[in-house]
């Protein structure tokens, strides 16, 4: 197997222990919050700030409260715009592994495509975004490609660094055992890049609302984009604070869903896990036994 030596790699590790456990972690968290707060509000009433470019944080609250309650407008521009990304990310990632096992499996092919992933990832995306708009018109269509063209390319990368990063001592193992090709592929290759493309899928969730935001931005009726464009000229600028933190609030509940999907599938690297993955197998190889 020949190697490659990806130029840039997107294998990232976030959400490591705390020292004093979940509960102490929370809470210098949430000291923190408070302390950038109550300075921030300070900073605004005793005119160090401009409250119509950095709004108060509690007319942000009161922001929140007025368009998830009072008038309920948010839901379902929320609504669209996630519909949006998941979709763009789901093709994005889709394609960019897909690629990346083609790739992996034929040196021919990986040649062949590297410098049109690195044309297209140097491509900067605001610039695009036009063209994909007209491309594809001005419903959901463009806003999943750009989100897809978006969440393509750390999947992509990150898979390719996995499945190449396999070391020799495990093949030369496989080929003593007489495996297949096929077999190293699954039992081998797949396993050991799975953390590194799990890295490249958390990127590619938290990155595409990113990419739904900009198509919208461009051009849109509905969505969080064409929301926030809205309050930002007309001046309303908690309201338009309120929307960008609704936005990241829900990538970052993603990143932490794929993180906790990431320590459920990846058990092998928690040691409790498979300590109870033993467990179960060794129960059923006795059940098995014994019947």
């Amino acid at each position: 197997m020949s190697s490659i030596e990806p130029d840039i790699n997107h294998n990232i590790e976030i959400g490591g222990e705390f020292k004093g456990g979940l509960i102490g972690a929370t809470i210098r968290h949430l000291l923190i919050l408070l302390v950038i707060l109550f300075v921030w509000e300070m900073a605004n009433r005793t005119g160090m700030g401009d409250p119509l470019l950095l709004p108060r944080p509690t007319d942000i609250v009161l922001s929140i409260w007025k368009i998830y309650v009072t008038q309920g407008n948010v839901w379902y521009h929320l609504w669209v715009t996630f519909k949006e990304a998941m979709v763009g990310c789901f093709i994005g990632c889709v394609i960019g592994i897909g690629l990346a096992v083609a790739a992996v499996l034929s040196d021919t092919f990986r040649q062949f495509l590297k410098p049109y992933i690195i044309i297209v990832e140097a491509t900067p995306r605001i610039a695009i975004g036009p063209i994909l708009v007209t491309w594809f018109g001005f419903g959901m269509s463009s806003k999943v490609a750009l989100a897809a063209l978006v969440c393509f390319f750390a999947p992509f990368v990150n898979t390719i660094t996995g499945l190449l990063g396999v070391e020799e001592e495990s093949y030369e193992l496989f080929r003593s055992l007489g495996a297949t090709r096929k077999q190293v592929f699954w039992r081998l290759m797949i396993p050991t890049a799975l953390p590194t493309m799990n890295a490249g899928l958390k990127l590619a969730v938290g990155s595409a609302f990113g990419g739904a935001l900009v198509a919208e931005f461009i051009s849109a009726q509905s969505g969080m984009g064409i929301l926030m464009a809205r309050y930002t000229m007309s001046l309303n600028m908690p309201s338009a604070f309120a929307g960008l933190l609704s936005i990241t609030l829900y990538g970052f509940i993603l990143f932490r869903i794929m993180e906790i999907i990431d320590h459920r599938v990846l058990y092998w690297r928690n040691d409790e896990l498979m300590e109870k993955k033993s467990l179960q197998r060794s129960l059923a190889w006795n059940k098995e036994m014994k019947s």
